[in-house]
């Protein structure tokens, strides 16, 4: 058998949500290059603010302004950024204590090296050449020379819920949501894989209930033990439910309305997941007989569409919803 096979992966959506007046207020602030904080009925000051007292639950509507300065309390350094993260060159994570606040914000520091950072450190806020209202409105920290903040700010008063910024408040933000990570299917799915390359399927039986697993998984998941027995099963199955997609998934070229459903390949005791096409979606029932229907290099199935043959009758896939 060839070698286990590995590849990237990487699961992307776009996480929307809407904003209460506290975090509304907070990030119009930002594009205003204004930090607000909450009040607590205790008069603690939280940055960022938040709707609820976390000790007492009581909501929280007393918005006050910060300073741009502050100080690391904490920090980690990452020499190796990411995508997506505030800077594209090593920089430290750090936990910083607005002068005015009495918890810390979380951003990124600006630094030539572990070296420069320590818990103490002053910073101030580099505000981003184009605001949005957004977190990244900061664009990072930077560290600061200025006199240290003595006594009691005069910024730190309350500040109307609305009408003390130019222009429309922000009410919601759009945060793009992605994990990067490196995938192994193991023993029994790379053997599947390299069965469905040469447009066969391929699952493992259980030496004890002897039920046929499609995908394989390498062991049983009804009685724990390991599977090495192959049985090719289909190329054909049934339909044993499903659901009818009506939202379009960003850079999946299917139009909407279609369907997706569990199909029991002939043979096998799993069903699996695959899309349904070449026949209405409103069509799609229960019991219809598929059969596959291969992308162009072949490598795995795109979708299944109907043989023609009758509908299974529901006893033989009753076990397998």
């Amino acid at each position: 058998m060839s070698d286990v096979l590995s590849a990237p992966m990487v699961v992307e959506f776009p996480f929307t949500r809407s904003l209460g007046p506290v975090q509304s207020a907070f990030l119009t602030g930002l594009r205003a290059r204004t930090v607000l904080g909450v009040r607590t009925t205790a008069g603690t000051v939280l940055v960022p603010p938040v709707e609820y007292d976390p000790e007492t639950a009581a909501e929280l509507r007393d918005l006050v302004e910060v300073a741009a300065t502050g100080t690391v309390t904490t920090w980690a350094w990452n020499p190796a950024p990411r995508r997506g993260q505030p800077l594209d060159t090593p920089f430290a994570w750090v936990l910083v204590r607005l002068d005015g606040a009495d918890t810390a914000l979380l951003h990124a520091l600006d630094a030539p090296g572990p070296d420069a950072v320590r818990t103490g450190l002053r910073v101030r806020v580099r505000w981003a050449a184009e605001r949005t209202g957004a977190i990244t409105d900061i664009a990072c920290f930077e560290a600061y020379e200025g006199e240290p903040y003595g006594g009691e700010p005069t910024y730190r008063q309350a500040v109307p819920h609305s009408g003390e910024f130019t222009g429309d408040a922000v009410t919601g933000v759009v945060a793009p949501a992605r994990l990067d990570y490196t995938y192994t299917p193991g023993r029994a799915q790379t053997a599947y894989l390299a069965a469905l390359a040469e447009r066969r399927a391929v699952g493992e039986r259980c030496p004890r209930c002897r039920k046929v697993y499609v995908p394989p998984r390498g062991a049983c998941p009804t009685c724990g033990v390991a599977t090495t027995e192959q049985v090719e099963v289909g190329p054909r199955g049934t339909v044993t439910t499903f659901c009818v997609v009506n939202i379009k998934a960003k850079n999946l070229d299917i139009e909407v309305p279609y369907v997706y459903a569990h199909i029991a390949l002939d043979g096998a005791d799993l069903a699996l997941h695959g899309r349904i096409g070449g026949i209405p979606y409103d069509q799609v029932r229960m019991g219809l007989r598929v059969e596959p229907v291969w992308t162009e290099d072949g490598r795995h199935p795109d979708h299944y569409r109907p043989t023609g043959e009758p509908d299974a009758d529901y006893d033989t896939y009753k076990e397998l919803l």
